[in-house]
């Protein structure tokens, strides 16, 4: 399973709450002997047999016999270990749907977990893919600041901060001197906040790659040079000039240390983007938008770069009709109602949702189209999903 299936997936699974302590996960370590599990199942369904609620006690011990049924499937562990998450997934009580998942990890799984609880233990499988291209915001001025992160293309704003430093006195005299010092004092005081929340934030995010400071006056060097911890001083990787100190200048500080991110995913996907919308404000007839119009181009060989934000309002499924063998795949709107039918022999269709990243790919990899998925989160991002969210760069016009 890749990260991003598994992500998709684990943003399902946590959503899921049990009627009582009857969802069953099992993390089987990378190298563990898979039998001395299979035993130990075996030994909790007849300890399941004491749960005093008649509803738990079933769901559980029916959990753990499909579990120990599927491990009978294995003769070893799986390279990386193996995770199985089991339990009655019923909105209604009464009703029973037994789920079960079965996961091998992108990664060697380090942990042995058994445990039955309302919820599905998913913690380890969110660390592993959690976004690990990681860089720490500042941006700072007398009068406010933000601290925040840039966690590939996304900007998430962690606090915003407002000072009680009051503006400069025109008044002049020994009145003046003081109510600087006061002044001083004040701003002292706060960058000093600032700080505070900064290390708060970022000592503990163990991708952090390095911190950029901004901010429209000499306060941000003053914060960085004075006031900022050691530690974190040396993975300031960029100090910048932005017009606003706030929450709105995360962005702006983003777009400024374009240099110092060359490397980085939110400066690829901005290049692309770029690009992009200089050949439509150009009207060179290389840029394309909208999926028909986009499939079209894809479909003659036309198509160099496939751009998809992660918002477009689309989904791809797979359609199959298990009586007469019919099969579809296609994209469709998220809002669209499928048939539940097949239109051949009227059998109930069975419907399965493709990432649609993954259905793309496919269809570009006999073309050597390069697929682009964007976020939303910056200005032009927001712009391309305005447009539809699925558009591209062509090899050459399309008359």
């Amino acid at each position: 399973m890749s990260r991003k299936e598994l992500k998709k997936l684990l943003d399902e699974l946590s959503k899921i709450r049990g009627r009582g302590t009857q969802l069953v996960s099992v993390y089987i370590p990378a190298g563990y002997n898979i039998n001395e599990i299979a035993n130990m199942i075996s030994s909790e369904i007849s300890t399941a047999e004491n749960i005093k609620s008649k509803t738990t006690r079933k769901n559980v011990i029916a959990a753990l016999e499909k579990i120990a049924q599927r491990l009978k499937y294995y003769q070893k562990t799986p390279e990386t270990g193996l995770v199985i998450f089991c339990g009655n997934v019923a909105e209604r009580e009464g009703e029973t749907d037994l789920r079960i998942w079965e996961i091998v990890p992108p990664e060697p799984l380090k942990v042995r977990i058994y445990r039955c609880d309302q919820t599905f233990v998913i913690d380890p499988l969110k660390h592993m893919v959690r976004e690990k291209e990681v860089y720490g915001l500042v941006t700072v001025d007398k009068s406010e600041a933000a601290v925040g992160f840039l966690r590939g293309s996304h900007i998430q704003v962690y606090k915003k901060l407002d000072s009680l430093v009051p503006p400069k006195t025109k008044a002049g005299g020994q009145s003046a001197q003081r109510f600087e010092r006061v002044r001083e004092g004040l701003l002292l005081s706060f960058l000093k906040e600032v700080a505070e929340v900064a290390a708060s934030a970022f000592r503990n995010e163990e991708d952090l790659k390095g911190i950029l400071v901004g901010g429209p006056g000499p306060i941000k060097e003053k914060f960085v040079n004075e006031i900022l911890p050691q530690d974190l001083k040396d993975k300031v990787i960029a100090i910048k000039d932005t017009s606003y100190s706030g929450t709105e200048a995360l962005e702006e500080l983003v777009e400024r240390a374009e240099d110092e991110l060359k490397d980085a995913k939110v400066s690829k996907e901005k290049a692309v983007l770029k690009r992009f919308f200089l050949q439509l404000a150009k009207d060179t007839g290389l840029a394309v938008y909208g999926l028909q119009e986009t499939m079209n181009a894809l479909q003659l060989g036309a198509l160099e770069v496939l751009i998809v934000s992660e918002d477009a309002p689309y989904r791809a499924v797979k359609i199959r009709c298990p009586s007469c063998g019919f099969e579809e795949e296609k994209i469709v709107r998220k809002d669209e109602k499928l048939p539940e039918m097949c239109e051949k022999c009227g059998t109930t269709l069975e419907i399965e949702e493709i990432m649609l990243e993954d259905y793309f790919e496919k269809l570009a990899r006999e073309w050597s189209t390069e697929v682009v998925v964007v976020s939303s989160s910056t200005q032009e991002g927001a712009q391309f999903l305005s447009l539809g969210g699925v558009g591209g760069i062509l090899r050459y016009r399309l008359e």
